[in-house]
């Protein structure tokens, strides 16, 4: 068993604990509980890499409302309403066959573009048909081209 890190600052040993955290990107803030080791004698602190995953899910949503993205809710809740599974989308729409899976949980921001094409798609939902067909065309086998005639 690892003992409990010590303080960089006091080398009182740490604790596991959460504090209030706030983050901000451009006019927007965020307060959130953030998990760590603490040191109970100063503001000192260290963070896991599970730890960032809070800190990073929720800077990355900040992002998307600052420049305009869809968040992993609205992204969840069109892929649904497509009937697409995470993988399907990936693949259909952008990003590969885990990207859904990432902006979803709020791992990755999506992109400007995956934005706009699931907020087309929102509005017409018909439409995906047009995406599958592209996808299935550019799929198939297609012969070379001819050679010119002299």
């Amino acid at each position: 068993m690892k003992a409990n890190p010590v303080c960089p600052k006091t080398g009182v040993p740490m604790h596991r604990g959460v504090r209030p955290m706030t983050l901000t990107y451009k006019a927007e803030s965020i307060t959130f509980e953030m998990p760590g080791w603490y040191c109970g004698e100063c503001e000192e602190s260290v963070h896991t890499g599970k730890d960032m995953q809070v800190s990073d899910r929720r800077l990355n949503r900040l992002k998307a409302l600052g420049e305009g993205l869809l968040t992993p809710e609205n992204i969840r809740r069109i892929r649904q309403k497509l009937r697409l599974s995470q993988e399907a989308a990936g693949l259909l729409i952008g990003g590969g066959p885990r990207a859904f899976q990432k902006y979803e949980s709020g791992d990755l921001l999506p992109s400007r573009a995956i934005s706009s094409a699931l907020v087309l798609l929102d509005h017409d939902p018909d439409s995906l048909s047009v995406l599958k067909e592209w996808q299935d065309a550019s799929q198939s086998p297609t012969p070379p081209p001819a050679e010119p005639q002299l």
